[in-house]
């Protein structure tokens, strides 16, 4: 046959990888594709390529799978390991097992860890290997966090993995390694742009790979982990069951009158526009969380995800890539979006709230608040800040001081979020760094503090 070829899809928002190998026949096979579809169909098509298999490494967290879009639109037979228990039709794998690409082989690699069912995937060509699938095994530079099964198997999952990684280690040092979470995933993932490695790279290089032993590893992996949205905690077993087929993207309009009325109802009203839009004027009590690569995650953190939303956004933005975003994170709750946006809000006569954003000379001795995650705050502040993580800013509102306060995130997107969620709840007094710690630094010659 000819070369084949591995095609990466990176989801930026997401911080993953998915894979489309043209097999050189006409065929593909997708590895890791979430319910979002539109680049792998773009590549696909691009090259003239069907999807024959979908294979998935593990029960995924983070997002919904494609493997059973991709059967019912390509006839692709779906790959999954046997222990997931899965409640649709798959082909069960089992540690060992191939499967005949048609010159090339497919083999099962039992890899449990970051899920007790987790599966890599090796390519093979003859006897040779040329590159894993390695899913939430082997990352570039890291490992897959292991406590998103339950709080109970943590330990016992992360022993796993060491053994899973130590397993992989023992291919040759020319074996490519192609993860699907990286830089960005909450699923533990350093900071870094390299997305791909191979097995020699990360023998030499990445930490955990090179731990003492097994006890050294455990306590490694457990020390890196930080939070996660609380959607992850659900979407394994929507994957196990099978995520319902969807179809169109576009948001049914919403007129002022009825988007007042369900506002009034209850549905959380969720603001999508750029920060300097909504800073200047939004629809009192809506939460901003503007579209951007990570907008799904914020939603899926932010907003109970059984609690109708509706949203505003600006004319040039796509409403498609908003329906995609929540989809892929099992966001179904969707009612429909302010027909005409915030100006024809504006041109019915309805209120209107503000958000000041605010430069470092405005702080002074003003409450400033960090928003941003335990090890973003950890490696610099400005000096007083208080800290809480923006995912948990709403269940500590009454804990806040009664004084003016000053959100501050990197830029000022989750800066902004939190400040919304505390307008919500009642507060008039806040603002927004218009910037991050860093910028405060440069502007006033300070030097951040590092620490709690």
């Amino acid at each position: 046959m000819g070369a084949f070829k591995v095609i990466p899809l990176v989801n930026e928002g997401l911080g993953n990888s998915a894979y489309l190998v043209d097999l050189a026949d006409g065929r593909a096979l997708a590895v890791d594709a979430s319910l979002d579809l539109r680049a792998l169909r773009v590549a696909a098509e691009r090259r003239g390529l069907t999807v024959a298999y979908a294979a998935d490494t593990h029960l995924h967290a983070d997002f919904l799978t494609g493997a059973l879009q991709l059967a019912a639109s390509d006839g692709a037979t779906v790959l999954a390991a046997a222990a997931g228990n899965r409640e649709f039709p798959h082909r069960e794998l089992a540690d060992g097992d191939e499967i005949d690409l048609g010159g090339l082989t497919l083999r099962a690699l039992a890899t449990p860890g970051h899920t007790h069912e987790h599966i890599a995937f090796e390519v093979l060509d003859g006897r040779r290997v040329l590159g894993v699938f390695t899913g939430g095994s082997l990352l570039v530079g890291s490992a897959a966090r292991t406590d998103l099964v339950s709080p109970e198997r943590t330990e016992e999952l992360a022993r796993a993995q060491y053994r899973s990684l130590q397993r992989l280690a023992m291919l040759d040092d020319d074996v490519a390694v192609w993860p699907t979470h990286g830089a960005g995933s909450f699923c533990s993932a350093p900071p870094g742009t390299e997305r791909m490695s191979t097995i020699g790279t990360e023998r030499a290089t990445n930490t955990l790979l090179r731990s003492e032993n097994e006890d050294a590893f455990v306590k490694q992996l457990l020390d890196s982990l930080g939070s996660f949205p609380p959607y992850f905690m659900r979407l394994g077993e929507i994957n196990r069951r099978g995520p319902a087929l969807v179809r169109g993207d576009a948001l049914p309009p919403v007129t002022v009158a009825e988007f007042a009325r369900l506002q009034a109802a209850g549905v959380v009203v969720v603001d999508v526009r750029p920060v300097p839009d909504f800073a200047a004027g939004h629809v009192p009590d809506s939460v901003s969380i503007p579209l951007r690569p990570v907008f799904a995650t914020w939603l899926g953190w932010l907003i109970d995800i059984d609690q109708p939303v509706v949203i505003v956004r600006n004319a040039d933005q796509d409403p498609a890539e908003i329906l995609w975003q929540t989809r892929n994170i099992g966001y179904d709750q969707i009612t429909g979006e302010l027909d005409g946006g915030m100006a024809a809000w504006a041109s019915a006569g309805r209120p209107t709230a503000s958000i000041p954003l605010v430069s470092p000379a405005a702080l002074g001795d003003t409450q400033v608040l960090d928003v941003r995650q335990d090890s973003e705050f950890l490696s610099g502040h400005v000096p007083g800040a208080r800290h809480i993580e923006l995912g948990a800013v709403s269940s500590r509102v009454t804990g806040l001081p009664a004084q003016p306060i000053v959100v501050m995130c990197g830029h000022f997107e989750r800066a902004m979020g939190a400040a919304s969620l505390l307008a919500r709840a009642g507060r008039t007094d806040v603002a927004v760094f218009r910037g991050g710690p860093q910028d405060w630094a440069a502007a006033t010659g300070n030097s951040l503090e590092k620490g709690t």
